[in-house]
């Protein structure tokens, strides 16, 4: 065990293994253990009833009603209006031609020849002798017949379907004209040879209006009571039983290897990218298992509740049921994330989760879409975290969101408006009320556990309510309001520097809570009583007012301080000297005194809030002894102190830069020269001689 503890290799492998093989069986889990495996045509081995109640959706038959109403749209056609014109002009051609040959003053016999070869179908025996014994006027009869009956005809849509329909209405047209046997029967044969399909298929307008056809069918949905018998042993399996299993969940899928290999690769991508993106922006993230555990915990966390959301059916409101996964709140992994870890790994993992939950939903696109957005909200919601309340605030964010983004994709969808209205504002608030109450609710457990502090504690040990704040107030109130304007001190040259402004805040407020085992001893709790160092030898103060450091760590693990706040209590002295002391050694023993006697036992600061914090203490109580603070003797002073601290080494290992150093002193200054400005005098006032004044 040991050696395995030694090998974080070794450790890293088998945490990466184990959450990989999580999330592969998180992906095909299915939350009804009792599932069997049947097929169409089957014989059923049991007899299997309803776990519960539940209405679905029958998709098979609400594609078969969908695909009858799209079957039952007539194709669209169009009039060409040029096919019209050109058949009334082959007609008028036809009957000006015999009109031609009518008017010649030739033999019947002859004229009978030339109508035969001018007419383009077959004539019946002796139609054509007798066509050349009638007179012009008859034959324009007929032609202006031919021309109403076709200007008639034309008028409607002549297609391939209906030709021979209309094509059989011809006789009746005819016979409604006074005309004799020959004239009808040439009228009815060239109106037959002449006439053709007048309209064009229009095959887009024909999709678009069975599209439509096909919309207005309502869904299909089918109502199963609890204990209601889905099969009886012996049955023979049909669709409907499977569509009823299958809703019920529990009929097996079956196993597919394409799934499996699919499924490898995508959480290997979802895996993989958060660490690739960590190894080469946040190394101290990548190289911290902890952290990595934490982050693979909230991870599993929000799928496996997506997953349990997902399988909500909600009877009352059936056409709901397709919707709830609008309610899986991934802000709150985003929050925790967010604040517990890293804000841009953050949004990272919101991208990647809300393509997850997209994959786990059919592929559906609209749930990853309302899942980012509303992650979004809550990362971007907590990105400067200052108080409590503004986790509530983030909720609401992401409420606001998904509803928004809700309406959006159902309206694009064209769902209807009751139902879109319906689960935006039903399912975004609760999406941001989840998010909310799963991100207070699990946060303090995380940190404790993971012993990451968070915002949300530095700004829990910020308040003045804190019990040991209190009892600093109480019982050492000069190292109190110093603690306060250390604070302030440090808050500001973090700001400068890009460090963690609240925790050296909070980091400053505790840093002498040490002091309150011996608070006489240091000089801003005499209060113009007695020094008690003035009875005690240079080595004995030192070892008093050193130990300060070490009953501070011991009070702040007592009342279970983060970890970050007692490294700043431990280090906030580095391995400063007590000048004062050693002076005074030297001054009683000589110049053999060892400096190491007087110097505070270390470390120094690690970080830059231990660092600043280190220089706000020195510089306050630098300042502090000042007699008459002028912006010019501060200004100096800071700046010693700051190139002293330097030169003794103690901001070798804190990270701080020479351009630090100089912004560093720059925010004291403006702090400071804020804190000890000139005033004017107030001056004093007689009432009595100012009313005798007044008088005179």
């Amino acid at each position: 065990m040991e050696r395995l503890k030694n090998n974080q290799r070794l450790i890293r492998g088998l945490v990466f293994t184990g959450f990989f093989v999580s999330y592969l069986f998180l992906m095909f889990l299915e939350f009804f253990p009792h599932q069997i495996s049947l097929q169409v045509g089957q014989v059923s081995p049991e007899t299997i009833k309803a776990p519960r109640s539940i209405v679905f959706e029958d998709k098979a038959k609400t594609e078969e009603a969908r695909e009858k109403a799209r079957s039952q749209v007539p194709k669209v056609y169009l009039i060409n209006p040029e096919t019209n014109g050109a058949i009334l002009g082959e007609v008028n051609n036809f009957f000006l031609n015999i009109e031609k040959i009518l008017k010649q003053s030739l033999p019947q016999k002859q004229k009978e020849k030339l109508i035969t070869a001018e007419v383009p179908f077959t004539l019946p025996a002796g139609m054509a002798y007798d066509l050349a014994g009638i007179t012009v006027e008859r034959w324009k009869a007929c032609g202006r017949a031919a021309t109403e009956i076709l200007g008639e005809l034309l008028k409607k849509e002549i297609t391939p379907e209906n030709f021979t329909e209309i094509k059989a209405t011809l006789p009746d047209k005819v016979s409604r004209y006074n005309l004799s046997y020959p004239e009808k029967e040439v009228l009815l044969l060239s109106l037959n040879y002449y006439l053709r399909p007048n309209a064009v298929y229009d095959p887009e307008a024909t999709e678009k209006l069975r599209d439509r056809a096909a919309q207005a069918v309502p869904k299909v949905w089918v109502s199963v009571k609890q204990n209601q018998k889905i099969i009886g042993e012996g049955e023979i399996v049909t669709p409907e039983h499977l569509a009823k299993l299958e809703a019920l969940g529990l009929l097996k899928p079956k196993p597919s290897f394409r799934n499996f290999i699919g499924a490898v690769f995508i959480i290997l991508f979802t895996m993989l990218t958060p660490l690739f993106y960590l190894y080469q922006q946040r190394r101290e993230v990548f190289n911290n298992l902890n952290l990595l555990v934490l982050l693979g915990i909230i991870s599993f966390f929000i799928l496996a509740l997506a997953k349990s959301i997902l399988a909500i059916n909600v009877g009352a409101f059936p056409e709901m049921t397709p919707l709830v996964g609008y309610a899986v709140p991934l802000g709150a992994a985003t929050m925790l994330i967010a604040i517990l870890i890293d804000f841009n790994l953050s949004l990272l993992m919101t991208a990647i989760l809300a393509l997850l939950i997209g994959i786990g939903t059919e592929l559906n696109l609209k749930m990853s879409v309302v899942a980012f957005f509303s992650g979004l909200a809550g990362g971007f919601g907590v990105s400067h975290l200052s108080q409590r309340k503004d986790l509530a605030r983030a909720g609401l964010n992401i409420g606001i969101v998904a509803t928004i983004a809700i309406l959006a994709l159902e309206l694009i969808d064209k769902t209807s408006l009751s139902t879109a209205f319906l689960a935006a504002l039903v399912l975004g608030p609760i999406n941001g009320i989840l998010a909310a109450v799963f991100t207070n609710g699990f946060l303090p457990y995380l940190e404790t556990t993971f012993k990451v502090t968070s915002a949300v504690t530095l700004l829990e040990l910020a308040t003045p309510s804190h019990p040991l704040l209190k009892k600093l107030l109480m019982e050492a109130p000069g190292t109190y309001h110093h603690s306060l304007l250390v604070g302030n001190l440090a808050e500001a040259a973090a700001e400068k520097v890009n460090a963690d402004s609240l925790l050296a805040r909070v980091g400053a407020f505790y840093h002498d809570i040490g002091k309150l085992k011996r608070p006489y001893f240091f000089v801003e709790n005499q209060f113009g009583s007695t020094n008690p160092h003035e009875k005690l030898t240079p080595n004995l103060s030192t070892l008093i007012v050193t130990s300060h450091i070490k009953d501070g760590v011991e009070l702040a693990r007592e009342y279970k301080l983060p970890a970050v706040v007692v490294d700043i209590i431990e280090q906030h002295h580095g391995t400063s000297i007590l000048k004062f002391f050693f002076q005074k050694a030297i001054e009683i023993n000589g110049s053999e005194v060892k400096d190491e006697d007087f110097r505070y036992p270390g470390p120094k600061p690690k970080t830059k809030e231990a660092a600043l914090v280190m220089l706000a203490d020195s510089v306050e109580a630098a300042v502090r002894s000042l007699k008459s603070p002028t912006p010019g003797r501060i200004e100096g002073l800071v700046r010693k102190v700051i190139k002293d601290k330097l030169l003794d080494g103690q901001l070798d290992e804190s990270n701080l830069t020479f351009q630090d150093l100089h912004n560093i002193a720059q925010a004291f200054d403006k702090v400071l020269s804020g804190i000890f400005h000139n005033r004017v005098e107030y001056p004093d006032i007689n009432p009595e001689a100012l009313r005798k004044e007044k008088k005179s």
